[in-house]
């Protein structure tokens, strides 16, 4: 007796996911997305779907056949008979194989193309969220809608459907060609399933619940693994942690994992051997009943054979679709969480008919800018804060009418205390935000009336930490300019004061950095990022002071990279060490998002207001020793 192994594990699937997916309420028109985004595999779909049926019927057609046989021995028909039958088996048994091996085909075929096809469009949609959406997302959250959601989703059109069809279409001919051969025998034999289904159930509610907590125990192990496998994370575990209390409270959470694994693999097997059992004794109820009815005579003994084996078909299709709703509702939601995540608006976009920013566009200037960070309602997802509900709290404006000037070439140097909107302001200009009101100008227009993409290719921007991808020195130049030769890449590092170290390097422009440019010192990432922007050779330069954390030598050489970096081009730099912006255009001083000074180094000094005390507090900290 063998029963539907695959029939069998997608029941005990159901029952463990059951709960969760059946309670979802989904919101209206998911399931015309959902054959939205199929369309393209329509052929595929229908192709596959009559593999599907004829594996059914075939499955259906042999049992009958091998009661035929038995039929033809039994009432000594012609040798060629039972020949004939037995070779027509065999074929069937070769269709059989080869429809499995299509059928395979075209279900890895839709799957990995829906998979290929959700993927791109949520790494597509997430890359042009705001940065507000990264600042508020778990990062591992935001991975799983690309892995396990979309994996769940691909699901629904390979397993789930397949499943679905086959296992209906095998019940309805099996339960059709039973009741045919005997009626009796095919009701008596359903009377245990009962007995199955109830206990079932249970170990289904049971498994459903240490589930929830293993995958809650493997996403809190996952989350403090990326925290302290990355060297930020490894750093600070070793200069301020306990790594007897990090090993006792992994060890608490992988062993319960463990002991989960273990009770979830007998609840399994318990699953799987109950529906065997029934299904075992069912079957020998087939023979006992339907053996005596032969002896009397109102059975053939082929029959009893054909009863038999088509009850191993029915109890697991029986089983499988009683869950149905279940996986079908699992598909569902997964579905839904990815077009969660496609259905957050992107704030930033480029208007109806934006046209390319003009040929040097070099100049900026604020006209009245107000701004006040977006909402978590506007810009995030609970399920990606893994909260219960959203902060509510109104946006609160952090600039307040601020307005100033950079002609072409200029540097315009934002000053004062943290806190004050300098890092806003300059994320205005490339509209990584945009405006609550106002304007923010670029050679005269309106940044939001023109492509992001133009935008982007005037502005260069070099952080106080500069990133780098764990991935080669080339590599991470060449992200801002992909076609740039290695000619180009060494101008660009002779430039940036860091050839020679480049070239010391064993593997040279291939040296890998590692993990957010860590092989490399402050120092170095500075001006690699440096040579980065040189290689852009933007028009426009946005600067957060990359000096305010390197010792004197390292500053040294960052500054002579950076002037040759801002030569001819209009600067907006953030100046946390006052002593770097002694020659700019202009100062703006902030101060709680308003500018409250304005004019060159000298003008604000003589006015004695908050430029003043600022800069006389560093000095008096340089002249004690400090480090700014």
């Amino acid at each position: 007796m063998s029963i539907d192994h695959m029939s069998a594990m997608r029941a005990m699937s159901s029952m463990r996911n059951r709960g969760n997916s059946v309670e979802k309420k989904l919101p209206k028109g998911t399931w015309k997305r959902v054959f939205r985004f199929a369309a393209p595999y329509k052929v595929d779909l229908i192709v596959f779907l009559v593999m599907v049926v004829a594996d059914a019927l075939i499955g259906v057609v042999t049992p009958v056949l091998a009661g035929r046989v038995i039929n033809d021995i039994t009432g000594h028909a012609a040798a060629g008979a039972v020949v004939t039958i037995a070779l027509i088996i065999a074929g069937l048994a070769v269709v059989d194989a080869g429809l499995s091996f299509t059928q395979r085909w075209y279900s890895a075929r839709i799957g990995e193309g829906l998979i290929y096809d959700m993927r791109t469009a949520v790494f597509d949609h997430v890359q042009r969220m705001p940065l507000a959406f990264f600042t508020r997302t778990q990062t591992g959250a935001l991975v799983s809608r690309l892995n396990n959601d979309v994996l769940g989703a691909q699901q629904a059109f390979t397993s789930t459907l397949s499943g679905l069809v086959s296992n209906a279409v095998g019940l309805v001919l099996t339960a059709a060609v039973m009741f045919t051969l005997s009626w009796q025998i095919t009701l008596i034999s359903l009377v245990m399933l009962p007995i199955f289904v109830i206990p079932a159930r249970r170990i289904g509610k049971r498994l459903q619940q240490i589930t929830r907590e293993s995958y809650n125990l493997n996403a809190s192990m996952n989350n403090t693994m990326t925290e302290r496998f990355n060297v930020a994370g490894a750093l600070l575990v070793k200069l301020f942690g306990h790594p007897e209390h990090e090993d006792a409270s992994f060890r608490a959470r992988a062993s319960r994992v463990r002991d989960i694994g273990v009770t979830s693999a007998m609840y399994g097997r318990a699953f799987f051997v109950a529906l065997t059992l029934v299904a075992s004794l069912a079957q020998a109820l087939v023979y006992g009943l339907g053996g005596y009815l032969a002896i009397k005579g109102q059975l053939s003994a082929g029959t009893v054979v054909t009863l038999a084996l088509l009850l191993s078909r029915l109890y697991g299709p029986l089983t499988a679709l009683s869950n149905a709703r279940v996986d079908v509702m699992s598909a569902l939601v997964s579905f839904d969480r990815v077009f969660e995540v496609l259905d957050l608006e992107p704030m930033i976009a480029d208007a109806p008919g934006a046209a390319d920013l003009p040929q040097n566009a070099r100049s900026i200037e604020f006209v009245d800018v107000h701004f006040g960070y977006p909402t978590a309602a506007e810009v995030s997802l609970a399920s990606l804060e893994d909260v219960a509900v959203l902060d509510n709290t109104a946006a609160t404006e952090v600039l307040h009418g601020v307005s100033f000037r950079a002609e072409p070439g200029q540097l315009i140097a934002l000053v004062g205390p943290s806190g004050a909107g300098k890092t806003t302001i300059s994320q205005l200009l490339p509209r990584v935000y945009d405006v609550t009101s106002g304007q923010v100008l670029v050679g005269g227009q309106d940044v939001r009336t023109v492509t992001q993409q133009s935008l982007h290719d005037r502005i260069g921007v070099v952080s106080q930490e500069a990133h780098m991808f764990h991935d080669t020195i080339r590599a991470n130049l060449v992200y801002a300019a992909p076609d740039a030769s290695d000619d180009q890449l060494w101008q660009a590092i002779e430039a940036a004061q860091i050839a020679d170290l480049v070239r010391a390097l064993p593997d040279g422009l291939d040296t890998v950095v590692g993990d957010r440019g860590y092989r490399l010192s402050g120092g170095e990432k500075a001006r690699l990022a440096i040579a980065r922007l040189l290689l852009k050779a933007p028009e426009i330069v946005i600067l957060d002071e990359a000096t305010a954390h390197l010792d004197s030598e390292s500053e040294a050489a960052v500054q002579e990279a950076l002037a040759r970096a801002l030569a001819g081009r209009t600067s907006l730099v953030i100046a946390h060490r006052l002593s770097t912006i002694l020659n700019a255009d202009t100062v703006v001083v902030l101060d709680a998002g308003r500018i409250v000074e304005l004019g060159k180094h000298s003008e604000l000094l003589a006015s004695n207001g908050l430029y003043a005390e600022l800069y006389r507090t560093q000095f008096e900290r340089q002249a004690a020793g400090v480090e700014i």
